[in-house]
């Protein structure tokens, strides 16, 4: 039997995962992806297939404030921004979506901060 690689693995997990979670236009997904340098957060609407909101680490706004200062710090930057964007769409209520990840390091650090920032998960 062929060996799975951490990537796919990953993908297996979410896939498994996205069969119990999806977003609704009242509680939308939000989802998270974890790169080796950077991180990626969208607010989806998966009923009209719609993303709602997204911030990335590899905006503007961030490289002007948080960079060079760490990965968690990125995350938990990336974490207030999603939950100010969403907070600014009048959405306040999302289902979290953790890709397949563990939750700990940097996805506990988004979704600690969106709850610290006014979203509930």
């Amino acid at each position: 039997m062929a060996q799975k690689t951490k990537r796919a693995s990953r993908v297996a997990r979410h896939r498994r995962v996205r069969k119990q979670i999806a977003g609704t236009p009242e509680r939308p997904r939000l989802s998270v992806f974890r790169s080796a340098k950077h991180i990626y957060v969208q607010v989806i609407d998966d009923v009209h297939s719609v993303t709602l909101a997204s911030v990335s680490t590899q905006s503007k706004d961030f490289r002007e404030r948080a960079k060079d200062k760490g990965r968690i710090p990125a995350s938990q930057w990336a974490g207030q921004e999603i939950a100010k964007k969403s907070k600014d769409k009048g959405i306040g209520e999302v289902v979290f979506d953790r890709g397949g990840y563990k939750y700990h390091g940097r996805v506990k650090a988004i979704a600690e901060a969106a709850r610290e920032a006014g979203l509930k998960l």
